[in-house]
């Protein structure tokens, strides 16, 4: 059926109703493992065979401020694994990877097939736009399934993301399901997703490690496009704040464990940890930058990246910062993006003790988007 719809032999009505019942009454986990790989197999897999090394791919299901592949990807490949991710665009409040890289002037983000590959041989690491061929069942079905509201099912978000993955050739998948205010799922189905997503990766032969993070406010500070890249380089250079730093970590002791060069996920992580202060995660993501045509100086000049205006947003009162609109936060974020260095960084997190006429946060963009913004914040935060 699915190979059909690709095809247009089967109407759009049939394959709705067809959505529309697992929607209701669900899938077992076999029946979703087929219908995963009925989807994976719909166009090209991708064969990542001739590159030496052990293949790892990562994917979040997305969270404001989630800037974890831009220091993951050059983390893993420094320790000695290979990094292929075919990534995809922002959706809904939450940026997505493609539109952060594609923000630093000269990064090209649509690489053929043998430039990927070659890139992974040279360097160790590529991430490029998902191509027409990958998969194309899943944005035909996903499309039609946000038509026709039936998008929060977990047998097919799984099939979703485990046929993209599937396809990508990886040896290893780690995947980062964000939970809480600022992603998709809340606890309990943030949970069965991940339960699903281990299994049915696992049946297809791959070797597979699935976190729950938590996304009750941004992760880290900066919250847009290349304010997310200064802050990822910030990090690789050694001066990242705490909560990404246990993200990052961990899902890359995890990549490590899976991959062969550490007996657990805890050993992985002290590789992480020593990759990171030796320096050499940084210098990999300065070659990455090169082999993709940005200019590698950008990990210490930072004149190179975009700029936009600044305008401050103060505390009207003194307090505890207590609660934080992080949907809201990234869809204001979304309304900033249109200049490459709009968005916004915060000034104080979750507990954080606030004075009266301290700064909240940071608001980048142009106008008129951004006075506009700087209104729109003031009911994000509460004290």
């Amino acid at each position: 059926m699915v190979h059909s719809y690709v095809k247009g032999e089967i109407r759009e009505g049939e394959m709705s109703a067809f959505l529309m019942t697992i929607f209701l009454k669900g899938m077992n986990r076999e029946e979703v493992y087929h219908l995963t790989l009925a989807m994976a197999r719909s166009g090209e897999m991708l064969d990542l065979s001739k590159v030496e090394g052990i293949k790892v791919d990562k994917h979040s299901t997305g969270g404001v401020g989630d800037k974890v592949t831009l220091i993951f990807a050059p983390l893993v490949a420094s320790g000695g694994l290979v990094v292929s991710k075919l990534s995809g665009r922002a959706l809904g409040h939450t940026g997505g990877t493609v539109d952060k890289l594609e923000s630093i002037p000269g990064f090209r983000v649509s690489l053929s097939k043998e430039e990927y590959l070659s890139q992974l041989k040279r360097v160790g690491i590529a991430v490029s736009s998902q191509t027409e061929e990958l998969a194309p069942a899943d944005k035909l079905i996903y499309s039609l399934r946000d038509r026709i509201s039936c998008v929060e099912s977990i047998p097919l978000i799984v099939s979703s993301i485990m046929s993209k993955k599937i396809a990508g050739g990886a040896d290893v998948i780690v995947i980062d399901v964000k939970s809480g205010k600022g992603a998709f799922l809340r606890a309990e189905r943030a949970k069965e997703l991940a339960e699903e997503l281990l299994a049915i990766g696992e049946m297809a032969g791959k070797r597979v490690a699935v976190e729950i993070t938590p996304m009750d406010q941004p992760l880290g500070y900066a919250v847009g496009r290349i304010l997310e890249v200064k802050e990822a380089i910030n990090f690789l250079r050694g001066e990242g704040p705490k909560d990404l730093e246990e993200v990052c970590v961990s899902l890359a002791g995890l990549a490590f464990w899976k991959g062969g060069i550490c007996n657990s996920k805890e050993e992985g992580e002290e590789v992480g940890r020593k990759l990171l202060r030796s320096g050499k995660a940084l210098e990999k993501f300065a070659q990455w930058m090169e082999a993709q045509g940005a200019n590698p100086r950008i990990v210490e000049d930072f004149s190179l990246l975009p700029t936009a205006e600044c305008k401050p947003l103060t505390a009207q009162r003194e307090g505890i910062l207590i609660d934080i609109d992080c949907k809201r936060l990234g869809e204001i974020s979304h309304l900033l993006d249109v200049h490459p260095a709009g968005g916004i960084v915060l000034r104080k997190k979750l507990g954080d003790r606030v004075e009266k006429g301290e700064e909240l946060a940071l608001l980048y963009g142009e106008q008129p988007y951004l006075d506009e913004a700087l209104e729109s914040l003031k009911s994000v935060f509460s004290l």
